[in-house]
Protein backbone atom coordinates (compact mmCIF):
# COMPACT_ATOMS: atom_id res chain seq x y z
CA UNK A 1 0.00 0.00 0.00
CA UNK A 2 2.39 2.21 1.12
CA UNK A 3 4.32 1.60 -2.02
CA UNK A 4 1.47 2.31 -4.32
CA UNK A 5 0.74 5.46 -2.57
CA UNK A 6 4.83 6.42 -3.65
CA UNK A 7 4.26 5.61 -6.74
CA UNK A 8 1.52 7.74 -7.29
CA UNK A 9 3.03 10.60 -5.50
CA UNK A 10 6.08 10.52 -7.85
CA UNK A 11 3.79 10.14 -10.75
CA UNK A 12 2.44 13.59 -9.82
CA UNK A 13 5.49 15.16 -8.67
CA UNK A 14 6.99 14.11 -12.59
CA UNK A 15 3.46 15.72 -13.64
CA UNK A 16 4.00 18.36 -12.25
CA UNK A 17 7.88 19.44 -12.98
CA UNK A 18 6.85 18.02 -16.31
CA UNK A 19 4.42 20.94 -16.96
CA UNK A 20 6.87 23.74 -15.66
CA UNK A 21 9.15 22.46 -17.91
CA UNK A 22 6.68 22.60 -20.58
CA UNK A 23 5.57 25.90 -19.42
CA UNK A 24 8.79 27.42 -18.89
CA UNK A 25 9.50 26.33 -22.76
CA UNK A 26 6.46 27.86 -23.59
CA UNK A 27 7.67 31.34 -21.83
CA UNK A 28 11.08 30.99 -23.50
CA UNK A 29 11.23 29.23 -26.97
CA UNK A 30 7.60 28.55 -28.77
CA UNK A 31 5.33 31.32 -27.70
CA UNK A 32 8.12 34.30 -27.11
CA UNK A 33 6.21 36.34 -29.78
CA UNK A 34 2.18 35.62 -29.03
CA UNK A 35 1.59 34.21 -26.08
CA UNK A 36 -1.82 33.71 -24.36
CA UNK A 37 -5.15 34.56 -26.10
CA UNK A 38 -3.86 37.95 -25.87
CA UNK A 39 -0.82 37.07 -28.33
CA UNK A 40 1.69 39.13 -25.94
CA UNK A 41 5.09 39.38 -27.48
CA UNK A 42 6.84 38.60 -24.42
CA UNK A 43 10.30 39.69 -25.94
CA UNK A 44 9.01 43.09 -25.93
CA UNK A 45 7.51 42.52 -22.46
CA UNK A 46 10.49 41.68 -20.99
CA UNK A 47 12.61 44.19 -22.67
CA UNK A 48 10.25 47.10 -21.60
CA UNK A 49 10.92 46.05 -18.11
CA UNK A 50 14.94 46.10 -18.38
CA UNK A 51 14.54 49.72 -20.21
CA UNK A 52 13.17 52.57 -21.08
CA UNK A 53 12.41 54.68 -24.67
CA UNK A 54 11.50 57.52 -26.63
CA UNK A 55 10.48 56.51 -30.07
CA UNK A 56 11.82 59.06 -32.50
CA UNK A 57 10.10 57.76 -35.71
CA UNK A 58 7.90 55.07 -36.11
CA UNK A 59 9.67 53.89 -38.80
CA UNK A 60 6.75 54.08 -41.59
CA UNK A 61 7.09 55.28 -45.19
CA UNK A 62 6.44 58.85 -45.43
CA UNK A 63 4.08 61.34 -47.74
CA UNK A 64 5.30 64.07 -49.62
CA UNK A 65 4.03 66.85 -51.67
CA UNK A 66 4.83 67.49 -55.31
CA UNK A 67 7.52 69.80 -54.42
CA UNK A 68 9.25 67.11 -51.86
CA UNK A 69 7.75 68.55 -48.52
CA UNK A 70 6.02 66.22 -46.04
CA UNK A 71 2.48 66.19 -46.06
CA UNK A 72 1.61 64.40 -42.70
CA UNK A 73 4.38 65.50 -40.22
CA UNK A 74 7.00 67.53 -39.22
CA UNK A 75 10.57 67.03 -37.84
CA UNK A 76 11.34 69.50 -35.04
CA UNK A 77 14.60 69.58 -33.11
CA UNK A 78 13.33 69.32 -29.11
CA UNK A 79 15.11 67.98 -26.10
CA UNK A 80 14.34 64.41 -24.73
CA UNK A 81 14.50 63.44 -21.29
CA UNK A 82 14.40 60.14 -18.85
CA UNK A 83 12.69 59.84 -16.02
CA UNK A 84 15.65 58.70 -14.14
CA UNK A 85 17.21 62.11 -14.00
CA UNK A 86 15.03 62.69 -10.48
CA UNK A 87 16.92 60.26 -8.76
CA UNK A 88 20.16 61.99 -9.94
CA UNK A 89 21.85 64.88 -9.46
CA UNK A 90 22.64 66.87 -13.24
CA UNK A 91 23.68 69.92 -14.30
CA UNK A 92 20.03 71.17 -14.49
CA UNK A 93 21.16 74.80 -14.76
CA UNK A 94 23.14 74.42 -17.61
CA UNK A 95 20.36 72.87 -19.71
CA UNK A 96 17.71 75.32 -18.52
CA UNK A 97 19.85 78.51 -18.90
CA UNK A 98 20.71 76.93 -22.67
CA UNK A 99 17.26 76.50 -24.29
CA UNK A 100 15.88 79.59 -22.28
CA UNK A 101 13.69 78.56 -19.71
CA UNK A 102 13.25 78.09 -15.59
CA UNK A 103 15.05 75.67 -13.44
CA UNK A 104 12.13 75.23 -11.50
CA UNK A 105 10.44 74.55 -14.97
CA UNK A 106 12.33 71.90 -15.86
CA UNK A 107 12.74 70.22 -12.46
CA UNK A 108 9.23 69.92 -12.28
CA UNK A 109 8.31 68.57 -16.07
CA UNK A 110 10.96 65.63 -14.67
CA UNK A 111 9.53 64.72 -11.61
CA UNK A 112 6.33 64.28 -12.81
CA UNK A 113 7.49 61.97 -16.00
CA UNK A 114 7.11 57.94 -15.84
CA UNK A 115 8.22 57.82 -19.14
CA UNK A 116 11.01 59.60 -21.28
CA UNK A 117 9.36 62.82 -23.07
CA UNK A 118 10.14 65.93 -25.19
CA UNK A 119 10.37 68.82 -23.05
CA UNK A 120 6.77 71.05 -23.07
CA UNK A 121 4.79 68.27 -25.68
CA UNK A 122 2.28 68.24 -26.38
CA UNK A 123 4.17 71.72 -27.93
CA UNK A 124 7.55 71.20 -27.21
CA UNK A 125 10.33 73.85 -27.23
CA UNK A 126 11.70 74.15 -30.51
CA UNK A 127 15.74 74.34 -30.56
CA UNK A 128 18.04 75.84 -32.79
CA UNK A 129 21.14 74.09 -33.91
CA UNK A 130 23.37 75.67 -31.81
CA UNK A 131 21.10 74.85 -29.05
CA UNK A 132 21.18 71.19 -29.79
CA UNK A 133 24.91 70.97 -30.14
CA UNK A 134 25.47 72.58 -27.07
CA UNK A 135 22.88 69.98 -25.06
CA UNK A 136 24.51 67.11 -26.72
CA UNK A 137 28.63 67.97 -25.69
CA UNK A 138 27.22 68.11 -21.93
CA UNK A 139 26.90 64.50 -22.91
CA UNK A 140 24.43 64.03 -19.51
CA UNK A 141 22.95 60.45 -19.38
CA UNK A 142 19.03 61.06 -20.54
CA UNK A 143 18.96 64.35 -21.41
CA UNK A 144 19.23 64.77 -25.55
CA UNK A 145 18.81 67.10 -28.23
CA UNK A 146 17.20 64.92 -31.35
CA UNK A 147 15.26 65.43 -34.43
CA UNK A 148 12.13 63.99 -33.85
CA UNK A 149 8.76 63.32 -36.09
CA UNK A 150 5.42 64.61 -34.90
CA UNK A 151 2.05 63.81 -37.32
CA UNK A 152 0.21 66.97 -38.07
CA UNK A 153 -2.66 68.05 -35.82
CA UNK A 154 -4.70 69.06 -39.40
CA UNK A 155 -3.72 66.73 -42.44
CA UNK A 156 -4.21 67.98 -45.48
CA UNK A 157 -6.05 65.89 -48.21
CA UNK A 158 -6.95 63.76 -45.18
CA UNK A 159 -9.56 61.08 -46.94
CA UNK A 160 -6.76 60.64 -50.20
CA UNK A 161 -3.85 60.18 -47.65
CA UNK A 162 -6.03 57.52 -45.60
CA UNK A 163 -5.42 56.69 -41.88
CA UNK A 164 -2.83 54.22 -40.26
CA UNK A 165 -3.72 51.98 -36.91
CA UNK A 166 -2.88 48.51 -35.38
CA UNK A 167 -4.42 45.73 -36.51
CA UNK A 168 -2.92 42.43 -36.00
CA UNK A 169 -5.02 40.28 -37.71
CA UNK A 170 -4.99 41.94 -40.88
CA UNK A 171 -0.99 42.58 -41.18
CA UNK A 172 -0.80 38.94 -41.10
CA UNK A 173 -3.45 38.43 -43.65
CA UNK A 174 -1.34 41.01 -45.86
CA UNK A 175 2.06 39.67 -45.24
CA UNK A 176 1.29 36.12 -43.74
CA UNK A 177 4.23 35.06 -41.92
CA UNK A 178 6.48 37.74 -42.61
CA UNK A 179 8.58 39.21 -39.49
CA UNK A 180 6.68 42.15 -38.38
CA UNK A 181 6.15 43.13 -34.73
CA UNK A 182 2.53 42.75 -33.74
CA UNK A 183 2.10 46.26 -33.11
CA UNK A 184 3.45 47.42 -36.52
CA UNK A 185 1.23 50.26 -37.77
CA UNK A 186 -0.45 49.11 -41.46
CA UNK A 187 -2.58 51.05 -43.82
CA UNK A 188 -6.52 51.35 -43.65
CA UNK A 189 -7.48 53.44 -45.90
CA UNK A 190 -6.59 55.70 -48.96
CA UNK A 191 -3.12 55.98 -50.23
CA UNK A 192 -1.54 54.47 -46.53
CA UNK A 193 -3.73 51.21 -47.44
CA UNK A 194 -2.68 51.15 -50.94
CA UNK A 195 0.62 51.83 -51.11
CA UNK A 196 1.28 50.02 -47.39
CA UNK A 197 3.19 47.29 -48.48
CA UNK A 198 5.82 50.06 -49.61
CA UNK A 199 5.37 52.06 -46.43
CA UNK A 200 5.34 49.32 -43.39
CA UNK A 201 7.87 49.99 -41.17
CA UNK A 202 10.57 47.55 -40.88
CA UNK A 203 11.77 49.10 -37.29
CA UNK A 204 11.16 52.61 -35.55
CA UNK A 205 14.07 54.52 -34.68
CA UNK A 206 14.42 55.31 -30.70
CA UNK A 207 16.63 55.79 -27.90
CA UNK A 208 17.02 53.51 -25.57
CA UNK A 209 18.54 53.44 -22.18
CA UNK A 210 19.30 50.32 -19.90
CA UNK A 211 17.65 50.58 -16.38
CA UNK A 212 18.21 48.76 -13.08
CA UNK A 213 15.00 47.45 -10.87
CA UNK A 214 14.72 51.14 -9.62
CA UNK A 215 14.62 52.53 -13.15
CA UNK A 216 17.99 54.56 -12.90
CA UNK A 217 20.87 53.90 -15.72
CA UNK A 218 22.74 50.64 -15.88
CA UNK A 219 25.16 52.10 -18.69
CA UNK A 220 26.05 55.40 -18.07
CA UNK A 221 25.61 58.05 -20.99
CA UNK A 222 26.00 55.18 -23.61
CA UNK A 223 22.26 55.50 -24.54
CA UNK A 224 21.51 53.29 -27.90
CA UNK A 225 19.98 54.77 -30.90
CA UNK A 226 18.31 51.89 -32.59
CA UNK A 227 17.18 52.19 -36.02
CA UNK A 228 16.20 49.51 -39.32
CA UNK A 229 19.40 48.27 -40.57
CA UNK A 230 18.02 49.25 -44.28
CA UNK A 231 19.98 52.57 -44.83
CA UNK A 232 17.10 52.86 -47.98
CA UNK A 233 13.74 53.04 -45.91
CA UNK A 234 11.76 54.26 -44.59
CA UNK A 235 10.69 55.31 -48.32
CA UNK A 236 9.07 58.60 -49.27
CA UNK A 237 5.59 58.33 -51.53
CA UNK A 238 5.76 61.94 -53.44
CA UNK A 239 2.49 62.68 -54.07
CA UNK A 240 0.86 65.03 -57.06
CA UNK A 241 -0.75 67.38 -53.72
CA UNK A 242 0.58 71.16 -53.84
CA UNK A 243 0.23 71.41 -50.05
CA UNK A 244 -0.09 75.18 -50.15
CA UNK A 245 -2.54 75.51 -52.84
CA UNK A 246 -4.25 72.25 -51.00
CA UNK A 247 -4.69 74.54 -47.26
CA UNK A 248 -6.16 77.01 -49.46
CA UNK A 249 -8.96 75.20 -50.82
CA UNK A 250 -9.41 73.41 -47.95
CA UNK A 251 -10.52 76.47 -46.20
CA UNK A 252 -12.38 77.99 -48.77
CA UNK A 253 -14.57 74.74 -48.40
CA UNK A 254 -15.11 75.24 -44.91
CA UNK A 255 -15.87 78.42 -45.59
CA UNK A 256 -18.79 77.57 -47.21
CA UNK A 257 -19.67 75.27 -44.45
CA UNK A 258 -19.84 72.44 -46.64
CA UNK A 259 -21.16 68.89 -44.32
CA UNK A 260 -20.83 66.50 -47.28
CA UNK A 261 -18.57 67.33 -50.98
CA UNK A 262 -15.73 68.48 -51.73
CA UNK A 263 -13.39 69.76 -53.91
CA UNK A 264 -11.54 68.27 -56.83
CA UNK A 265 -8.16 70.35 -58.68
CA UNK A 266 -6.41 68.39 -61.18
CA UNK A 267 -3.50 69.71 -63.47
CA UNK A 268 -4.51 69.32 -66.64
CA UNK A 269 -1.17 68.84 -68.59
CA UNK A 270 -0.45 66.43 -66.49
CA UNK A 271 -3.46 65.12 -65.39
CA UNK A 272 -2.69 64.76 -61.71
CA UNK A 273 -4.21 66.00 -58.07
CA UNK A 274 -3.16 69.17 -57.24
CA UNK A 275 -5.69 69.59 -54.22
CA UNK A 276 -8.34 67.25 -53.52
CA UNK A 277 -11.10 67.83 -50.33
CA UNK A 278 -13.30 66.10 -48.89
CA UNK A 279 -15.95 66.53 -45.98
CA UNK A 280 -17.09 65.56 -43.52
CA UNK A 281 -13.38 65.68 -42.05
CA UNK A 282 -12.43 62.23 -40.42
CA UNK A 283 -13.06 61.45 -36.87
CA UNK A 284 -9.75 60.76 -34.83
CA UNK A 285 -11.17 59.24 -32.29
CA UNK A 286 -13.61 57.07 -33.93
CA UNK A 287 -12.93 56.99 -38.12
CA UNK A 288 -15.08 54.25 -38.79
CA UNK A 289 -17.85 55.70 -36.86
CA UNK A 290 -19.07 57.99 -39.62
CA UNK A 291 -18.98 58.84 -43.61
CA UNK A 292 -15.62 60.79 -42.69
CA UNK A 293 -13.22 58.23 -43.17
CA UNK A 294 -14.60 57.76 -46.69
CA UNK A 295 -13.09 59.94 -49.76
CA UNK A 296 -16.37 61.98 -51.32
CA UNK A 297 -14.43 62.46 -54.09
CA UNK A 298 -13.98 59.06 -55.64
CA UNK A 299 -17.56 58.05 -54.47
CA UNK A 300 -20.54 58.10 -57.06
CA UNK A 301 -22.84 60.19 -56.66
CA UNK A 302 -26.18 61.06 -58.39
CA UNK A 303 -24.58 63.89 -61.04
CA UNK A 304 -27.53 65.60 -62.76
CA UNK A 305 -27.15 67.97 -65.35
CA UNK A 306 -23.43 67.88 -65.45
CA UNK A 307 -24.33 64.61 -67.33
CA UNK A 308 -26.11 66.14 -70.03
CA UNK A 309 -21.81 67.05 -71.00
CA UNK A 310 -21.76 63.26 -72.16
CA UNK A 311 -25.65 63.46 -73.80
CA UNK A 312 -24.25 66.67 -75.77
CA UNK A 313 -21.45 64.58 -76.84
CA UNK A 314 -23.50 61.75 -78.52
CA UNK A 315 -26.04 64.42 -80.38
CA UNK A 316 -23.16 66.07 -81.36
CA UNK A 317 -21.68 62.93 -83.47
CA UNK A 318 -25.36 61.77 -84.26
CA UNK A 319 -26.10 65.51 -85.68
CA UNK A 320 -28.61 65.75 -82.81
CA UNK A 321 -26.94 69.30 -82.64
CA UNK A 322 -28.70 70.96 -85.46
CA UNK A 323 -28.93 74.70 -84.63
CA UNK A 324 -31.75 75.65 -86.33
CA UNK A 325 -34.09 73.23 -84.29
CA UNK A 326 -35.84 74.05 -81.69
CA UNK A 327 -36.85 72.63 -78.24
CA UNK A 328 -40.01 73.48 -75.69
CA UNK A 329 -38.57 74.20 -72.48
CA UNK A 330 -41.20 75.54 -70.80
CA UNK A 331 -42.44 71.94 -71.13
CA UNK A 332 -40.85 69.18 -68.00
CA UNK A 333 -39.75 65.98 -69.48
CA UNK A 334 -43.24 64.49 -68.80
CA UNK A 335 -44.78 67.11 -71.18
CA UNK A 336 -46.53 69.41 -68.20
CA UNK A 337 -46.55 73.01 -68.31
CA UNK A 338 -42.82 73.99 -66.15
CA UNK A 339 -43.99 76.53 -64.07
CA UNK A 340 -40.55 76.42 -62.60
CA UNK A 341 -38.41 76.95 -65.44
CA UNK A 342 -40.21 78.32 -68.31
CA UNK A 343 -37.48 79.09 -70.48
CA UNK A 344 -39.68 78.58 -74.08
CA UNK A 345 -38.35 77.79 -77.45
CA UNK A 346 -34.73 77.11 -77.32
CA UNK A 347 -32.05 75.28 -79.46
CA UNK A 348 -28.94 73.23 -78.67
CA UNK A 349 -26.66 75.54 -77.84
CA UNK A 350 -29.27 77.60 -75.43
CA UNK A 351 -30.69 74.50 -74.01
CA UNK A 352 -26.90 73.62 -72.54
CA UNK A 353 -26.41 76.84 -71.50
CA UNK A 354 -29.35 77.47 -69.52
CA UNK A 355 -29.67 73.43 -68.66
CA UNK A 356 -33.05 72.62 -69.92
CA UNK A 357 -34.12 69.10 -69.27
CA UNK A 358 -36.49 68.89 -71.98
CA UNK A 359 -33.89 69.45 -74.17
CA UNK A 360 -31.84 66.68 -73.16
CA UNK A 361 -34.60 64.11 -72.35
CA UNK A 362 -35.74 64.13 -75.98
CA UNK A 363 -31.96 64.19 -77.40
CA UNK A 364 -31.38 60.99 -75.40
CA UNK A 365 -34.74 59.43 -76.23
CA UNK A 366 -33.68 59.48 -79.50
CA UNK A 367 -30.00 58.70 -79.02
CA UNK A 368 -30.81 55.21 -77.42
CA UNK A 369 -33.83 54.55 -80.10
CA UNK A 370 -30.54 54.29 -82.37
CA UNK A 371 -28.45 52.39 -80.24
CA UNK A 372 -29.60 51.41 -76.52
CA UNK A 373 -25.56 51.44 -74.99
CA UNK A 374 -24.80 54.70 -77.01
CA UNK A 375 -25.12 56.94 -73.64
CA UNK A 376 -22.66 54.28 -71.77
CA UNK A 377 -20.02 54.56 -74.67
CA UNK A 378 -19.94 57.90 -74.38
CA UNK A 379 -20.08 58.02 -70.79
CA UNK A 380 -16.61 55.54 -70.76
CA UNK A 381 -15.42 57.57 -73.64
CA UNK A 382 -15.42 60.95 -71.63
CA UNK A 383 -13.89 58.73 -68.66
CA UNK A 384 -17.11 59.10 -66.75
CA UNK A 385 -17.62 55.50 -65.87
CA UNK A 386 -15.10 52.88 -65.59
CA UNK A 387 -12.61 54.49 -63.08
CA UNK A 388 -10.03 57.13 -63.82
CA UNK A 389 -7.12 56.44 -61.15
CA UNK A 390 -3.81 55.40 -62.51
CA UNK A 391 -3.81 51.61 -62.40
CA UNK A 392 -0.30 49.58 -64.32
CA UNK A 393 2.20 46.65 -63.06
CA UNK A 394 4.80 47.79 -60.73
CA UNK A 395 7.68 45.42 -59.16
CA UNK A 396 5.74 42.19 -58.69
CA UNK A 397 2.76 44.22 -58.80
CA UNK A 398 0.05 43.80 -61.24
CA UNK A 399 -2.82 46.06 -61.77
CA UNK A 400 -1.72 47.98 -58.87
CA UNK A 401 -4.23 50.83 -57.72
CA UNK A 402 -3.67 53.93 -56.90
CA UNK A 403 -6.75 54.71 -55.51
CA UNK A 404 -7.94 51.27 -54.34
CA UNK A 405 -11.26 53.30 -52.95
CA UNK A 406 -12.70 54.78 -56.17
CA UNK A 407 -16.10 53.37 -57.50
CA UNK A 408 -16.46 53.41 -61.09
CA UNK A 409 -19.88 54.72 -62.01
CA UNK A 410 -22.36 54.12 -63.77
CA UNK A 411 -25.16 55.04 -66.30
CA UNK A 412 -27.77 51.49 -65.93
CA UNK A 413 -27.98 48.81 -63.90
CA UNK A 414 -31.06 46.91 -65.56
CA UNK A 415 -31.85 45.94 -69.39
CA UNK A 416 -35.17 47.25 -68.42
CA UNK A 417 -34.16 50.76 -67.77
CA UNK A 418 -31.75 50.88 -70.97
CA UNK A 419 -34.97 49.90 -73.39
CA UNK A 420 -37.88 52.08 -71.40
CA UNK A 421 -37.83 55.50 -72.57
CA UNK A 422 -38.84 57.42 -69.99
CA UNK A 423 -35.93 55.86 -67.91
CA UNK A 424 -33.48 57.25 -70.87
CA UNK A 425 -35.15 60.43 -70.45
CA UNK A 426 -34.25 60.87 -66.74
CA UNK A 427 -30.89 59.20 -67.62
CA UNK A 428 -30.48 62.28 -70.30
CA UNK A 429 -30.35 64.55 -67.42
CA UNK A 430 -28.31 62.78 -65.07
CA UNK A 431 -31.41 61.00 -63.02
CA UNK A 432 -32.20 57.57 -62.48
CA UNK A 433 -29.45 55.27 -62.20
CA UNK A 434 -26.96 57.69 -63.28
CA UNK A 435 -24.01 57.81 -61.33
CA UNK A 436 -20.35 59.43 -61.68
CA UNK A 437 -17.46 60.68 -58.82
CA UNK A 438 -16.35 64.24 -59.00
CA UNK A 439 -12.71 62.54 -59.52
CA UNK A 440 -14.07 61.34 -62.82
CA UNK A 441 -16.07 64.15 -63.71
CA UNK A 442 -13.14 66.72 -63.10
CA UNK A 443 -11.11 64.33 -65.30
CA UNK A 444 -13.60 64.52 -67.83
CA UNK A 445 -13.48 68.22 -68.24
CA UNK A 446 -9.59 67.89 -68.56
CA UNK A 447 -9.97 64.95 -71.28
CA UNK A 448 -12.47 68.01 -72.97
CA UNK A 449 -10.02 70.75 -72.54
CA UNK A 450 -7.29 68.24 -74.01
CA UNK A 451 -9.05 68.15 -77.32
CA UNK A 452 -10.42 64.21 -76.43
CA UNK A 453 -6.89 62.92 -74.72
CA UNK A 454 -8.28 60.80 -72.54
CA UNK A 455 -5.56 60.01 -69.57
CA UNK A 456 -5.62 58.23 -66.50
CA UNK A 457 -5.02 60.84 -62.82
CA UNK A 458 -1.99 60.45 -60.86
CA UNK A 459 -2.27 61.01 -57.18
CA UNK A 460 1.25 59.64 -56.64
CA UNK A 461 3.74 60.67 -59.29
CA UNK A 462 6.89 58.30 -57.07
CA UNK A 463 8.03 56.12 -54.74
CA UNK A 464 11.63 57.42 -53.43
CA UNK A 465 14.39 55.62 -50.58
CA UNK A 466 15.26 57.56 -47.85
CA UNK A 467 18.47 59.02 -49.58
CA UNK A 468 16.65 60.72 -52.76
CA UNK A 469 17.34 57.86 -55.16
CA UNK A 470 13.80 57.15 -57.08
CA UNK A 471 12.41 53.73 -56.62
CA UNK A 472 9.85 53.92 -59.18
CA UNK A 473 7.77 56.42 -61.12
CA UNK A 474 4.19 56.73 -62.16
CA UNK A 475 4.68 57.75 -66.03
CA UNK A 476 1.24 59.64 -67.43
CA UNK A 477 -0.60 56.87 -68.98
CA UNK A 478 -3.79 56.69 -71.70
CA UNK A 479 -6.78 55.51 -70.48
CA UNK A 480 -8.13 52.11 -72.51
CA UNK A 481 -10.80 52.43 -74.59
CA UNK A 482 -12.13 54.81 -77.17
CA UNK A 483 -12.10 58.16 -77.09
CA UNK A 484 -13.93 61.23 -78.64
CA UNK A 485 -13.09 63.56 -81.73
CA UNK A 486 -10.79 66.41 -81.30
CA UNK A 487 -14.04 67.80 -83.48
CA UNK A 488 -16.17 66.89 -80.62
CA UNK A 489 -13.98 68.07 -78.05
CA UNK A 490 -13.68 71.07 -79.89
CA UNK A 491 -17.53 71.48 -80.01
CA UNK A 492 -17.83 70.69 -76.49
CA UNK A 493 -15.54 73.30 -75.57
CA UNK A 494 -17.96 76.14 -77.07
CA UNK A 495 -20.79 74.41 -75.20
CA UNK A 496 -19.09 75.06 -71.84
CA UNK A 497 -18.25 78.27 -72.79
CA UNK A 498 -21.67 79.60 -73.44
CA UNK A 499 -22.90 78.43 -70.15
CA UNK A 500 -20.52 80.90 -68.37
CA UNK A 501 -20.92 83.74 -71.41
CA UNK A 502 -24.38 83.44 -72.10
CA UNK A 503 -26.54 86.11 -70.04
CA UNK A 504 -28.92 83.41 -69.10
CA UNK A 505 -26.51 80.79 -68.24
CA UNK A 506 -26.10 78.60 -65.25
CA UNK A 507 -22.48 79.96 -64.76
CA UNK A 508 -22.76 83.51 -66.17
CA UNK A 509 -21.59 84.11 -62.95
CA UNK A 510 -18.12 83.37 -63.69
CA UNK A 511 -18.37 86.36 -66.18
CA UNK A 512 -15.61 88.19 -64.62
CA UNK A 513 -13.17 86.27 -62.87
CA UNK A 514 -9.06 86.61 -63.09
CA UNK A 515 -9.59 83.51 -65.16
CA UNK A 516 -11.78 82.82 -68.67
CA UNK A 517 -13.90 79.32 -67.33
CA UNK A 518 -15.79 76.77 -69.21
CA UNK A 519 -17.93 74.59 -67.11
CA UNK A 520 -21.30 73.33 -66.72
CA UNK A 521 -23.60 73.27 -63.25
CA UNK A 522 -25.96 70.28 -61.78
CA UNK A 523 -29.01 70.09 -59.09
CA UNK A 524 -29.65 66.61 -59.09
CA UNK A 525 -32.71 65.24 -57.25
CA UNK A 526 -31.76 62.57 -54.43
CA UNK A 527 -35.02 61.12 -53.93
CA UNK A 528 -33.85 61.81 -50.24
CA UNK A 529 -36.26 64.06 -47.67
CA UNK A 530 -35.69 65.90 -44.96
CA UNK A 531 -38.63 66.72 -43.47
CA UNK A 532 -40.61 68.28 -46.40
CA UNK A 533 -37.88 69.22 -48.55
CA UNK A 534 -36.15 67.10 -51.14
CA UNK A 535 -32.04 67.16 -50.97
CA UNK A 536 -30.22 67.32 -53.83
CA UNK A 537 -27.20 67.32 -55.04
CA UNK A 538 -25.66 70.52 -56.14
CA UNK A 539 -22.25 70.44 -58.82
CA UNK A 540 -20.35 72.43 -60.83
CA UNK A 541 -17.56 71.37 -63.18
CA UNK A 542 -15.06 73.03 -64.99
CA UNK A 543 -11.80 74.10 -66.47
CA UNK A 544 -9.50 77.14 -67.03
CA UNK A 545 -7.75 79.31 -68.30
CA UNK A 546 -10.63 78.55 -71.23
CA UNK A 547 -8.31 79.68 -74.60
CA UNK A 548 -5.15 77.75 -73.01
CA UNK A 549 -6.84 75.48 -70.19
CA UNK A 550 -4.47 74.22 -67.06
CA UNK A 551 -6.68 73.12 -64.36
CA UNK A 552 -10.14 71.08 -64.39
CA UNK A 553 -11.99 71.75 -61.13
CA UNK A 554 -15.08 70.39 -59.66
CA UNK A 555 -17.21 71.79 -56.27
CA UNK A 556 -19.66 69.52 -54.85
CA UNK A 557 -22.53 69.60 -52.34
CA UNK A 558 -24.46 66.71 -51.63
CA UNK A 559 -27.69 66.43 -49.63
CA UNK A 560 -28.88 69.80 -49.48
CA UNK A 561 -32.13 71.67 -49.67
CA UNK A 562 -32.60 72.77 -53.53
CA UNK A 563 -32.50 76.79 -51.93
CA UNK A 564 -29.47 76.06 -50.37
CA UNK A 565 -25.74 75.04 -50.42
CA UNK A 566 -25.01 76.23 -54.38
CA UNK A 567 -21.54 75.52 -54.88
CA UNK A 568 -21.05 78.44 -57.87
CA UNK A 569 -19.47 80.91 -54.96
CA UNK A 570 -17.24 78.12 -53.65
CA UNK A 571 -16.57 77.86 -57.45
CA UNK A 572 -15.04 80.92 -58.06
CA UNK A 573 -13.69 81.54 -55.14
CA UNK A 574 -11.33 78.80 -55.81
CA UNK A 575 -10.53 80.39 -59.11
CA UNK A 576 -9.84 83.30 -57.93
CA UNK A 577 -7.50 81.44 -55.40
CA UNK A 578 -5.68 79.95 -57.83
CA UNK A 579 -5.18 82.98 -59.59
CA UNK A 580 -3.45 85.05 -56.64
CA UNK A 581 -1.69 81.83 -55.92
CA UNK A 582 0.18 81.70 -59.20
CA UNK A 583 0.55 85.68 -59.02
CA UNK A 584 3.02 85.27 -55.89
Amino acid sequence: MRRKRMIVWISICIAGIGLLLFRLAQLQLLDTESFSKHEINLIEASVKQRSQEMVVDNGRGNFLDRSGNPLSYETSSVLVLFPFLKKMDWQINQVAKTIGVSEYALKNSVEKSKEPFAYGDPDPVILTKSQMDAINEMKIPGVFAVERKYPLDKIPAAQLLGIIGENESLLKSRYGEKDFLPRTLIGLSGLEKSFDEFLVAEGKSRLVYHVDGEGAPLFGINVKYIEPANPFYPINVQTSIDKDLQMIVEEAVDNYDIKKGGVVLLDIKTNSVLSMVSRPEINKNAPFSDKGIENMMVKQHIPGSVFKTVVAAAAIDSGLDDPNRKFDCSKKLNGEPDLKYDHGMLNFTDSFARSCNRTFGEIARELQEKDPTILERYAEMLSVTGGVGWKGDIFHLENFQQMQDEEEGRVFVSEDARKDRNFSALSGIGQHEVRASPLAIANMMATIARGGEKDMVRSVLSIKYQNGTEMTEFPKEKLKGDRISSYTAMKLQKLLREVVVNDHGTGRWFKDLPYAVAGKSGTAETGIYDGEKQLHNKWFAGYFPYENPKYALVAVNLGVPEDEGGVNPLFADIVKAVYDYNQD
